[in-house]
């Protein structure tokens, strides 16, 4: 058992000082006492926080931020940003991909992301073909998240095709494309894999509407376990309406809704064009609104009715997706941002009993975090992982500020720099900013980045 003592923390019921917590030599919490004393504990040199969950990413467009800013087609889209990403990802070798997924991970930590939903459609070989294991990918993935210490759901994900109605995929998508029956095996494969890492395991996840028929969904769905966290993009893009209209005469999510039980399993990516009837239906299953802010931005897909959502008892989460940001602070902070420039008006992430707008937008992330990703974490609980991260107690903007304000001093003019020590599983993987392998870890990044782009 290890012993911590925080001035300062934020527990479920709010803000306590003094707060002894303890720890089992399996990383969950024992033991939560405020008003407590320090002897015997370490003593936390900042406010104690939940570490956030990462809902959404891509690991290998880290290797690619960034790349996609150059002018040229007036009508330059997502569409377009995609062409550049297929061209990287038919190069990646498992190799790199191992490299680029840890360095993304240590990242992530630093920023005050302790665990990731990894949406992983990179399955087969340059060529399309298996690997002879077929999980090499995965395992890769897997193995970088251990070795960075970030807890990982790994979303092996199921794409057969290139468009609504089973169009056949286009040689970009060579290394993605799974039957219904190799998807399954691959789950099948991966289970006891994940299970044996501690902070890990596995999920299910379809790419798109767009990318799988509604009979595979429906056979993947059946064959799989009932508590198993769901995944999905949706109406991310106004073409992606379109062509679901076009298809069935339904948008997106209207679709899903009509036929298929969406409960709070599900993480729905994206959502951004949601009409209000499928907002309130969103709001009323339970799911998860996966909101990836920054990258939305950076594509130009769009701002999701989050005000609307969140009125009506919404749940929703974080994700960094492409990785042109990686820090929590952006996306919470643009979260509410985009709704202010799209209504013209402040402070519009808030709840009735709650007028601190970054108290509000961090527990909502939480929460809707930890659901996506079905693990337990998202709060300083007995019984949850000991994942949570420490601001920088020195820092003036932190020192002066107490309870809620605390977080909208950090969210709104502070940024991943008072992200002073995080704890994944009960484990210091970030100590007073730096992460023990972060200077080998960029070393081999940087390599790859010249064996890939030159």
């Amino acid at each position: 058992m290890s012993a911590y003592f925080a001035e300062r923390a934020l527990l479920p019921t709010g803000w306590a000082r003094h707060v002894r917590i303890e720890v089992a030599s399996d990383g969950h919490v024992t033991r939560i006492e405020p008003d407590a004393s320090a002897e015997g504990a370490e003593r936390l040199a900042g406010p104690l926080l939940p570490g956030m969950p990462n809902l959404h990413s891509h690991a290998f467009q880290r290797a690619m931020a960034g790349l996609a800013e150059v002018a040229g087609n007036p009508n330059d889209s997502f569409w377009t940003w995609r062409d550049l990403m297929y061209r990287l990802v038919g190069q990646i070798t498992p190799d790199q991909l191992q490299v680029i997924a840890r360095q993304l991970y240590i990242e992530m930590l630093k920023a005050g992301y302790t665990s990731v939903a990894e949406f992983h459609y990179v399955h087969h070989d340059q060529a399309g073909t298996a690997y002879a294991d077929p999980a090499e990918l995965s395992r890769r993935i897997s193995t970088a998240a251990a070795d960075s210490g970030i807890g990982l759901t790994l979303l092996p994900v199921l794409y057969s095709y290139a468009g609504f109605g089973g169009q056949a995929p286009n040689d970009g998508q060579r290394r993605f494309i799974n039957t219904t029956e190799q998807y399954l095996q691959l789950q099948t494969q991966l289970a006891p894999l994940l299970a044996a890492q501690p902070a890990q395991q596995l999920g299910l996840c379809f790419h798109s509407l767009r990318a799988v028929t509604p009979g595979q969904i429906a056979e993947v769905l059946a064959a799989s376990d009932k508590q198993c966290p769901v995944h999905i993009h949706i109406a991310e893009q106004q073409k992606e309406v379109n062509d679901c209209l076009a298809w069935s005469g339904l948008r997106p999510l209207q679709w899903l809704y009509e036929h298929v039980d969406v409960d709070r399993r599900w993480c729905l990516v994206h959502a951004t064009h949601a009409e209000p009837d499928e907002v309130t239906a969103m709001a009323h299953s339970g799911a998860v609104a996966g909101l990836c802010l920054t990258t939305e931005a950076n594509l130009g897909d769009g701002i999701f009715p989050a005000v609307d959502f969140l009125a009506q008892g919404g749940h929703m989460g974080i994700g960094s997706d492409s990785h042109v940001s990686l820090s929590v602070v952006e996306e919470l902070r643009w979260l509410e941002y985009g709704q202010r420039l799209r209504d013209q008006r402040r402070n519009r992430l808030s709840r009735g009993d709650q007028p601190m707008v970054g108290r509000t937008l961090y527990d909502a992330a939480l929460a809707g975090g930890a659901q996506a990703l079905g693990q337990a974490v998202g709060e300083l609980a007995v019984g949850k992982r000991a994942d949570w991260l420490v601001l920088d107690g020195q820092d003036p903007y932190i020192a002066m500020a107490d309870g809620d304000a605390i977080l909208n001093r950090w969210l709104f003019a502070g940024g991943d720099r008072q992200v002073r020590d995080v704890m994944v599983n009960g484990q210091w993987v970030v100590r007073q900013g730096r992460h023990a392998q972060e200077e080998e870890s960029a070393r081999a990044f940087a390599g790859v980045l010249r064996q890939l782009l030159g």
